[in-house]
């Protein structure tokens, strides 16, 4: 399912990414007293009121400035704005309103979407009434908020769910897994649907853009539904060109949203590349579970699969968990094992181990490994057990939720897999302070 997207937009350092922190509850965007510090969009779900949607940050605007950088963060911003639903325009009370602030208004009534106005830094009476002044901008009623403490962004949250679209329908109720289909532009993407199909549903095409949105495929496999979801290639980040191609990135994201499997396709004649990792990224950030398919088997000229196998994992140590496939769409070599072990992925979701069961293996990796330790104290797990299904969730009840570093969930996360397996997919741990709830 696809929720709703909100972009925060604004000038540099009137204080968006410490909005999104904020909203999303943990530290998402790297937040600096520097200006410019985000260039890239940044993305987290937040919940409100029983209402999921993506919040995205962007970099700073300033429509005056000619340089390439400057070009770049525009672009990455216009396809943030061309894919929300509502936006959220930041501006700085203490700075008051400046022609940049004006000149970004323009462009926002432009597009003829929702606008929230947000006047960040108003953390005592005397700004919040300044606030007034905002309303030269013509964009409804300013909101005075402070970001960093928090003040007014329940009131903000107020304001924005009712003016988010519903959520879109769930696919037909027949279907029983969705699986999408991801990766750099020109790897066979759109070949691979082919394949697996066994017939033409896509455009195929050796023009790296030729998919420009996602494009629905129900299989039925065995009196199975599957839904495959083909996606426009993911560029490298500042080389997303101008025009409807830019906007690909977050609609293949929002087919990320929707699967279940995601499968990420390689090109196994080129080396796997940091973009590939980026795609690999986000696919573990949103919880689904994962395939690396390396494609173009069929001109790979060394087939030794255990240096492959070495080299992927080398570059995806982050979801070594990751089964990896070695195909050819052109000619249907390998093929015929994606979907089983889609399937077999899909599965490994919905296990539940018992509770019991899971303690005692908690308990005896707690046993067998150096805990974590701050000063004089050490981190205690008291208690374990699985709490959730898709994706498998562990919550542990410890002394202090704070004490575990991330090499030691990681060696949490591995002893668990050791046991039980989880191919394909990620896992949550979510460590519960005795007496408070923290992640």
């Amino acid at each position: 399912m696809s929720r709703p997207m909100v972009a925060i937009v604004g000038r540099q350092n009137v204080g968006k990414s410490t909005l999104l922190n904020k909203l999303a509850g943990e530290r998402v965007s790297i937040v600096e007293d520097l200006p410019g510090t985000t260039r890239d969009r940044v993305f987290a779900t937040v919940t409100w009121q029983g209402k999921e949607f993506t919040l995205v940050d962007t970099g700073g605007l300033d429509p005056s400035l000619r340089t390439a950088f400057a070009r770049e963060v525009k672009e990455q911003v216009e396809s943030a704005i061309a894919a929300a639903d509502v936006i959220i325009f930041m501006t700085d009370v203490k700075d008051g309103v400046t022609p940049t602030d004006m000149d970004i208004a323009d462009m926002l009534r432009r597009t003829g979407k929702k606008v929230l106005l947000a006047v960040n830094k108003a953390d005592n009476a005397g700004r919040e009434m300044n606030a007034a002044e905002f309303y030269r901008l013509g964009l409804g009623d300013p909101l005075p908020l402070s970001a960093y403490h928090g003040t007014g962004t329940e009131e903000l949250l107020e304001r924005l769910i009712p003016i988010l679209p519903p959520t879109p329908p769930e696919e037909p109720a027949a279907v029983r897994v969705r699986v999408a289909i991801v990766g750099r532009p020109n790897v066979g993407k759109s070949l691979l649907l082919n394949a697996i199909t066994g017939q033409k549903r896509a455009i195929v095409s050796d023009i790296p853009g030729t998919t420009r949105d996602s494009l629905d495929t129900i299989l039925d496999l065995d009196g199975q539904s599957v839904l495959l979801i083909d996606t426009a290639g993911i560029r490298r980040r500042g080389r997303i060109e101008r025009g409807i191609e830019k906007y690909s990135v977050l609609r293949a994201l929002r087919a990320i949203e929707r699967a279940d499997v995601v499968l990420v396709v390689l090109d196994a004649t080129e080396p796997a590349s940091a973009q590939d990792e980026h795609i690999a990224g986000y696919v573990r950030q949103a919880g689904k579970s994962i395939i690396l398919v390396a494609n173009k088997w069929d001109i790979v000229e060394d087939k030794d699969a255990s240096k492959w196998e070495q080299l992927i994992r080398s570059r995806f140590k982050f979801v070594a968990y990751a089964p990896v496939l070695y195909v050819s769409a052109l000619t249907g070599h390998g093929v015929n094992r994606i979907m089983p072990k889609v399937f077999e992925v899909y599965q490994e979701r919905f296990k539940k181990i018992p509770a019991a069961t899971v303690n005692e293996l908690i308990q005896k990796a707690v046993a067998g490994h150096m805990r974590p330790r701050k000063g004089t104290k050490q981190l205690k797990v008291y208690q374990a057990a699985q709490s959730e299904v898709n994706p498998p969730t562990f919550v542990l009840s410890v002394n202090d939720a704070r004490l575990a570093n991330f090499s030691y969930l990681r060696y949490i996360d591995n002893r668990i897999r050791q046991v039980f397996g989880f191919a394909g997919t990620p896992l949550r741990l979510i460590l519960k302070t005795k007496g408070e709830e923290q992640r």
